[in-house]
């Protein structure tokens, strides 16, 4: 049975949660109205009683997004997950349908895992051809003020989105287990933050271009050594081209006619992340009623 259920439909022709069923340990917050009146978007917070994941939780919610509807899903900050219990393991599974000529926005906070945590969470997502959906699904170190770094013992991370039915249409995983050869630590080195942007469907076609040239233009910046007049590399520090970015971004097409766009996150810091999502997100607001991230 699920943990929560919500259900957004277009009543007197605005966008309306009509049924919406939380027990514990999850529990939604729906403001009356965010951002100016004329703008048709419904805003849901998910948070969890005692500030995060238990060790052991099992939390599944099942979202229904209208024809023509425009839904956020967010949270009031990181999702924490406490140290596991044994060889406990928390869950977290969101399923949720896009009707057509509808928007849903799944921007959450980072996912912060305590020492020896153990979290897996898995989120479908099922649209139809002009459905249009944006997923930001992240993870940081842990808690850098405990000295905690890449200290968890597993992380898994599953975005499914299907087309029409039960077509793939975007399959992915991400998973950090603890090993016995390397630590995670030792894989990601100085890296902080992991992060994964998906941006899909017709109402999000100009964010897309504008995503895949901002993250052309700041890597061509941050990868190309400075070059002289002549068009050369200077050869004042040999060692210019090895210093590691401090941020890197990449972005890959997928889906029928490039519909879709994912753009994946390296980060030192979860600041440098924040405000990229902040500047990228910006031009959603006309859509949702206020700036993602501010």
């Amino acid at each position: 049975m699920e943990t929560g259920v919500v259900v957004v439909e277009k009543v007197g022709g605005r966008s309306t949660v009509s049924r919406c069923f939380s027990k514990y340990p999850l529990k939604f917050i729906i403001p009356r109205k965010v951002g100016p009146s004329k703008t048709d978007a419904v805003w849901i917070y998910s948070l969890t009683y005692g500030g995060g994941i238990v060790s052991g939780d099992c939390i599944s919610c099942d979202f229904t997004i209208g024809d023509g509807c425009t839904t956020v899903l967010t949270t009031q900050a990181s999702t924490k997950v406490y140290k596991s219990l044994g060889s406990k393991c928390s869950e977290q599974v969101l399923e949720a349908r896009i009707g057509s000529d509808a928007l849903l926005v799944v921007i959450p906070d980072p996912v912060t895992c305590f020492s020896t945590a153990k979290y897996s969470q898995k989120q479908i997502f099922r649209v139809v051809s002009d459905s249009s959906l944006v997923i930001v699904d992240w993870i940081t170190s842990g808690r850098h003020e405990s000295g905690e770094k890449w200290e968890f013992d597993l992380y898994k991370s599953i975005n499914n989105i299907f087309l029409e039915g039960d077509r793939p249409l975007f399959l992915d995983t991400v998973l950090l287990e603890r090993g016995s050869v390397a630590t995670i630590a030792e894989r990601m080195q100085d890296y902080q933050v992991i992060a994964m942007i998906i941006l899909l469907g017709p109402k999000l076609t100009h964010l897309q271009n504008q995503v895949q040239e901002d993250v052309k233009r700041m890597m061509s910046e941050q990868l190309h050594p400075p070059s002289t007049a002549l068009g050369r590399y200077k050869r004042k520090n040999p060692d210019h081209c090895l210093t590691k970015p401090s941020f890197i971004a990449s972005c890959s097409v997928f889906g029928p006619k490039g519909i879709g766009l994912v753009v994946r996150i390296a980060a030192v810091t979860t600041g440098s992340v924040y405000k990229f999502l902040q500047h990228e997100l910006a031009s959603m607001e006309p859509l949702l009623g206020v700036s993602p991230y501010c």
